[in-house]
């Protein structure tokens, strides 16, 4: 029997359209993120709390953005950057991820802004500061929800110098984050009249401190400024406490040194200065909320890293609510992003031009269990964006 065109056509239409029904959403319905961060080693638990920060600004949207739902696909980075660029390639090639968010490793994050770049991903990083991702590798898809290693560095710098102290050594792991931030603090410190008086460091991720202590308490400096996190972090403090310098020596530090550590640092920890973006018992509603709700999620009291997770995933939405969801409206999503203003638990903050929050940063000094916010150390500091072309 011979069909008719027009019988057939309609045959197949209403197939496919059957076929389409019974089909699974596609990759359309759905937006795409991949978290590369951290789950085992030195910065672990950094790496937990960022992605729970996300996780729980989704869940405050129920599960979804612009009315699609939110799929995640998860790489451990181990904090390795000659692994890098293999992990990332394979979130942006094999698991075709819309946005990536990573991670705490500068070294890990500048190979991940490099793919980025190449392939015109989407990608916002939740913590790691180096310099170079808001400067030369600056680029209109790639975004920061945390800081510079400069931001920090630089406010803890200019509180010193204005505090009076005169001569400062510098201790911190030598990798790119380190690195930075000494230059930050030096910058600040020696523009209100400090002198550094050497800078020491030590491979990362290596704990072994005595010999550094050792040499620090021959020089005699009014002032110590390290920059240390996570695991490592603990064990300096510790061993800080046990060499005896603090009753003559001032340690300060860029607020990693404290942040999510004070319930392991313990009674090394107290009295110590440290300045961020962000404190525990900022008194504003956003914060009390968020602090309330993370909590109740995942019986954890949250810190800087879950903030910047929870605002990563809200610059993200700020881009997918512009556009409807439509996440091939690139332009129209990332000049979205980039002139937002975040209504973030650390206070609200804007962009600049190179994608780096303009935030304000916080002196903190440690009692009991938190990092008490005693004043506005720098109010509104842009990162200077240096080599950025945007």
């Amino acid at each position: 029997m011979r069909i008719r065109p027009s019988l057939l056509a309609r045959t197949l239409l209403g197939s496919a359209l059957l076929a389409a029904a019974a089909a699974p959403a596609s990759a359309q319905d759905k937006i795409k993120v991949g978290f590369m961060l951290p789950y085992t080693g030195t910065f672990a638990a950094l790496g937990t709390a960022i992605e729970n920060g996300f996780r729980q600004y989704i869940d405050e949207q129920g599960g979804k953005l612009a009315g699609k739902t939110v799929e995640f696909v998860k790489v451990d980075d181990e904090s390795d950057p000659a692994k890098a660029s293999d992990n990332a390639n394979k979130l942006v090639k094999r698991d075709n991820v819309d946005v990536m968010i990573g991670t705490v490793h500068s070294g890990v994050a500048m190979a991940m802004a490099k793919v980025a770049k190449d392939n015109n991903t989407l990608l916002i990083v939740p913590n790691a500061g180096a310099d170079a991702i808001t400067g030369p590798l600056c680029a209109p898809n790639i975004f920061r929800s945390s800081f510079s290693n400069w931001q920090p560095g630089f406010a803890m710098g200019k509180v010193a110098a204005d505090r009076k102290i005169k001569t400062a050594v510098t201790l911190t792991w030598k990798y790119a984050a380190g690195d930075e931030s000494v230059r930050g603090f030096k910058e600040g410190f020696e523009a209100g009249g400090g002198k550094v008086v050497k800078e020491l460091n030590l491979p990362f991720p290596n704990v072994e401190f005595q010999a550094l202590l050792t040499e620090v308490a021959a020089l005699k400096p009014d002032a110590v400024y390290v920059f240390f996190a996570g695991g490592g972090a603990v064990k300096f403090v510790k061993d800080w406490a046990a060499a005896g310098l603090g009753s003559s020596i001032r340690l300060i530090g860029a607020g990693f040194l404290t942040d999510g550590t004070l319930e392991a640092q313990g009674a090394a920890a107290q009295g110590l200065l440290t300045t961020l973006h962000y404190a525990d018992d900022l008194a504003n509603p956003k914060d009390k909320a968020f602090r309330l709700q993370y909590a109740k999620a995942y019986k954890l009291q949250p810190d800087v890293y879950a903030v910047q997770g929870y605002d990563a995933a809200q610059m993200l939405a700020a881009g997918v609510n512009a556009v409807k969801g439509d996440m091939k409206q690139r332009d129209a999503l990332v000049k979205a992003i980039a002139s937002a203003k975040i209504d973030s638990p650390r206070g609200a903050f804007t962009l600049s031009r190179a994608h780096n929050p303009v935030q304000d940063i916080y002196l903190r000094e440690v009692s009991g269990k938190v990092n008490r916010n005693v004043g506005i150390a720098v109010k509104g500091l842009a990162d200077p964006a240096r080599g950025c072309r945007l």
